[in-house]
């Protein structure tokens, strides 16, 4: 008998074939339950399917090439991951699992569209990113015009030039003391939407961020009731927001507040394995019209040989934040102990302390915690990198005056370790003294005129250009600077000298890369020929 692990055994989620594997999986004594969801909820139907034939100890000969046979093909995958991960790793089209409009699978997805309050809901095992794609290619089918928040991920225009969609932007509100993006407005949407219009270019669909990658939430809701009124379905980027609707001090979930698609990355906060995600239909007046749209556009971007480990982890950790109200308030306290230890600490400041000096924002992600570390006279991505090498503790991400923690909806951190950690690291700058103030950082530049449809620009001719050349002219690639992956530069828009500078900027930084570019310093830029 192969060992597993212990504590899983005692929490009651492992089979160990003495007994049949049934499609609820065991709850430890007195797992709370929230009353807003059906007794369904306890259920985790995809997830238990897997475990049926991975305990089944099947004779596999038909791929993966493993078997599913941790004992013989798959003992390389044993040795890294344990035994389980090759036995639950089931191809497609089995009985059982995932064929027919009654499989373990399509009630998996079916519970959590119930969930979510969406209508429906896909699996996906390529991420948000192609949540985002397919959403793209989606809404295509209702025009070519869609208005989009600037601050969208770059795989949002990967989705625009494989759909041929003709983009315009909102711009959302900035901070510009930290040089960070929030969102829009239903005012400042109104308007866009309107302008849009007056020029006869009226959009057939929107997009929308919210949370933003520093906690802020938009009034979506009121988006939503704008965009109907203009006749479009709002897309709603929740990537960072999977948790949503889960506590009571969670904000509500998008698909719940009139959003007609919602990107939810779920394996951001909301526990399920990387590259692990979800798209929910709302239940909205396009929901009929789109329906068939996303699902022929899931059938482009999806794969055929899915992750039924991905997907197995997306069933499961639905299931964990349906039972999970109380390890996720434990998870919002310890969020707020965090803060209230920084605040009390001269050196440093909570970025979303300030949120309300921004009317486009109406609530906090609790779990995110904004750290302005600029008094410590070093950089974000200093004091991020010695975190790292001196103390083997992660941050999300950094900027030139910010560090960003992040704590998942089900987990309740170390935060004596990482509070301690952080002292070391500002007592460190304050023997060093002062970064020099070398050259200031540029702002975030606005985008240049869009010259040529995104499409064109990208399948034309092009050339590659010194940087300084490039200025004036056309681009060819989307340039998107990480952190945190917002497009600064598309396909067919004209390239500026603040872009071009505040993409080389980026490059040069400790922790920052430009997506897209030809050469990790930028020195080139690939543009539209003639």
């Amino acid at each position: 008998m192969l060992q597993e692990d212990p504590r899983a055994a005692e929490a009651g989620l492992e089979g160990d074939g003495s007994a049949a594997v049934v499609d609820e999986i065991r709850l430890p004594a007195g797992a709370p339950f929230s009353r807003r969801f059906s007794p369904e909820q306890r259920r985790a139907p995809y997830a238990a399917a897997l475990e049926r034939f991975g305990e089944s100890r099947p004779l596999s000969m038909m791929v993966p090439g493993h078997g599913n046979d941790p004992l013989d093909g798959g003992g390389h995958i044993a040795d890294l991951f344990g035994p389980r991960v090759a036995r639950l790793d089931v191809p497609l089209m089995i009985d059982g699992i995932d064929l027919g409009d009654d499989s373990a699978l399509a009630e998996a997805q079916r519970l959590a569209a119930e969930a979510w309050g969406a209508r429906r809901t896909w699996f996906l095992s390529n991420g948000a990113s192609q949540a985002n794609r397919t959403a793209a290619i989606a809404v295509r089918g209702l025009g070519e015009r869609i208005l989009i928040q600037r601050s969208m991920h770059s795989s949002l225009t990967d989705g625009v030039l494989l759909a041929g969609l003709i983009p315009s932007f909102a711009a959302p509100s900035i901070d510009g003391r930290h040089g960070i993006a929030h969102g829009l407005s239903p005012a400042v949407l109104d308007a866009a939407l309107a302008r849009a219009e007056r020029e006869g270019r009226a959009a057939a669909a929107v997009y929308v961020v919210s949370p933003s990658y520093f906690g802020s939430v938009s009034d979506v809701r009121g988006l939503a009731e704008v965009v109907h009124a203009h006749g479009a379905p709002l897309i709603v980027d929740g990537a960072w927001g999977a948790h949503f609707g889960f506590h009571p001090e969670l904000p509500e979930s998008p698909a719940r507040l009139g959003a007609d698609l919602v990107v939810s990355s779920t394996h951001k906060l909301a526990g399920s394995l990387t590259q692990s995600a979800m798209l929910h239909l709302g239940h909205g007046p396009f929901a009929d019209r789109l329906e068939p749209l996303v699902e022929r556009a899931f059938s482009m971007t999806a794969s055929t040989s899915v992750s039924g480990v991905l997907m197995g982890s997306l069933d499961a950790a639905r299931r964990a934040l349906v039972v999970g109200e109380e390890r996720i308030g434990a998870a919002v306290r310890a969020a707020g102990a965090l803060r209230e230890r920084l605040r009390r600490d001269a050196r440093f400041s909570i970025i979303s302390d300030g949120f309300d000096a921004f009317p486009d924002i109406v609530a906090t992600d609790p779990l995110r915690v904004p750290i302005d570390v600029s008094r410590l006279g070093r950089s974000g991505h200093w004091v991020r990198g010695r975190m790292i090498r001196e103390h083997g503790v992660y941050l999300e991400m950094s900027t030139a005056t910010s560090v960003v923690a992040v704590i998942g909806a089900l987990r309740t951190p170390d935060l004596d370790r990482f509070t301690a950690a952080l002292g070391e690291v500002a007592g460190e700058a304050a023997r060093l003294g002062p970064e020099g103030a070398g050259a200031a950082f540029p702002e975030l530049p606005e985008p240049g005129a869009l010259r040529m449809p995104p499409r064109d620009a990208y399948f034309g001719a092009s050339e590659v250009v010194p940087a300084r050349a490039a200025v004036g002219r056309v681009s060819a690639d989307t340039l998107a600077a990480y952190p945190p992956g917002i497009p600064n530069l598309l396909p067919g828009e004209e390239i500026t000298a603040e872009t071009v500078a505040f993409l080389q900027a980026v490059a040069a930084s400790p922790t920052g890369y430009v997506r897209g570019a030809v050469d990790p310093g930028v020195s080139g830029i690939r543009v539209a020929a003639g």
